[in-house]
């Protein structure tokens, strides 16, 4: 599986199906225009796409764990202050936002770090136990495994059966499926396992 930010409702789908046996992709080039460094939430006008911005220089044959993030204008602040707009009002978003907010203040270096990191926090309050095993080298093809890396686009929706939940504004755009795990977590808490 490749390691996104903030991945959608279908990655945790995926990982509670599969593991423990998953290994994240750190050797692969970086794809442009994937969730590998952006995550889709529900605004009042519907979808909003967070992009972390990434340097020039990451996006030509650099190796995914080696794509550095760009500070060249404070996207943190705007990250925080949308999810902060989008999900104020839902259930959970007080429960978690302090352990959400240190991503939108510290400066990581790596986009694989920080998408790790964030990871983890997920895992642990969707209470997936996962010990994060990667790639060593990288690998075109993997016959003996269902190879994930390439299966869910942020250009192209993916088709997933997916339950409705209420969400912060389905009454202004109605229910939208597989948007970033965040939107499950903020709006079910710690129901998220029994959803997944």
């Amino acid at each position: 599986m490749p390691l996104f930010y903030l991945p959608p409702v279908a990655y945790f789908s995926a990982i509670k199906n599969l593991r423990p046996d998953i290994i994240f992709e750190r050797e692969e080039h970086f794809p442009k225009q994937t969730y590998r460094n952006r995550a889709n939430i529900y605004s009042p006008d519907g979808v909003l796409s967070l992009t972390v911005p990434v340097i020039k220089g990451s996006k030509m044959h650099t190796k995914v764990k080696d794509v550095k993030i760009s500070y060249d204008f404070n996207w943190q602040r705007l990250h925080w202050m949308s999810l902060e707009t989008c999900y104020r009002r839902s259930a959970y978003f007080e429960y978690y936002e302090d352990d959400f907010a240190p991503f939108y203040q510290k400066q990581f270096e790596y986009l694989f770090d920080f998408n790790e990191q964030l990871l983890q926090l997920v895992l642990k309050f969707t209470k997936l136990p996962l010990e994060l095993k990667y790639t060593e080298t990288y690998e075109a093809q993997y016959p003996q495994l269902q190879d994930l890396r390439n299966t869910m686009s942020a250009k192209t929706a993916y088709n997933i059966e997916q339950k409705p939940y209420f969400q912060v504004f389905e009454e202004r755009q109605g229910f939208i499926k597989n948007l970033s795990i965040i939107d499950l977590l903020f709006n079910q808490g710690p129901q998220t396992i029994n959803y997944l």
